[in-house]
């Protein structure tokens, strides 16, 4: 799901080494280029991005994390299946942050906030490229964490790094016409000052999203048991 604040976009060159490292890593896994039990290559990727390897390790401790690879000492970092249940957690913890928020930009903006949304979620409804849907959803969720007024909020989200490494509506089927439902039910409860309704929509659309990326990532074998790691200790 998009996140305005912690997302692969397409201006690469604006990432940190580290940031740039972790996002090619997640493509080669999504892309197939790396199964589940494969060692990361550390001295490719470094000398494919023209970086060292320091970044290459923090990206790896970052991708750990997230449950992309496996750490193992003195033998490197290996591809890991993703857990579909946490696959899911990472999407609920999206509708629970973003519904938190807009209960406070309602709270705290009022009325004012339903004419911007409206009109993204207009310009939403009128396309179906995903490139331009993805541009629109980074507006309304900056919106609307603009609107909550929460350091805090941003805090929690730049923390949240995005499972999918690309445009988000080209990669996931389906996607397009959730985003677009779930932006016009937010509009709606917004523009009635009900601001919990709009955290149940937002949670809606963000748990539809997820079990759309359930499904993509079943189809690449992502969320299948682990191979036995290649090179690891047995």
């Amino acid at each position: 799901m998009a996140n305005p604040l912690s997302m692969p976009t397409a201006d690469f060159a604006r990432r940190s080494s580290g940031e740039q490292a972790a996002l090619y890593i997640r493509r080669l896994i999504f892309d197939g280029e790396l199964q589940p039990g494969a060692r990361v290559p550390q001295d490719e990727i470094a000398q494919a991005l023209g970086i060292s390897r320091i970044p290459i390790r923090e990206a790896l401790i970052a991708l750990e994390r997230e449950g992309w690879v496996t750490i193992v000492m003195h033998r490197g970092a290996f591809v890991t299946a993703l857990d579909e249940q946490a696959v899911r957690d990472h999407y609920e913890l999206y509708g629970l942050v973003y519904g938190f928020a807009v209960g406070r930009a309602v709270a705290r903006s009022g009325p004012e906030l339903t004419r911007p949304l409206k009109e993204i979620q207009q310009a939403l409804s009128a396309t179906d490229d995903p490139t331009e849907v993805w541009n629109l959803t980074i507006r309304f969720h900056a919106q609307v964490v603009d609107a909550a007024r929460s350091p805090r909020i941003r805090v929690v989200l730049r923390s949240m790094s995005g499972l999918i490494p690309g445009n988000f509506f080209e990669l996931v089927p389906g996607t397009v016409e959730s985003e677009k439902r779930g932006a016009a039910a937010i509009v709606r409860a917004v523009a009635k000052g009900d601001g919990e309704r709009a955290g149940a929509e937002y949670a809606r659309m963000m748990r539809a999203q997820g079990d759309r990326v359930v499904q993509v990532l079943k189809g690449r074998g992502l969320l299948d048991p682990p191979l036995e790691m290649t090179g690891s200790p047995t």
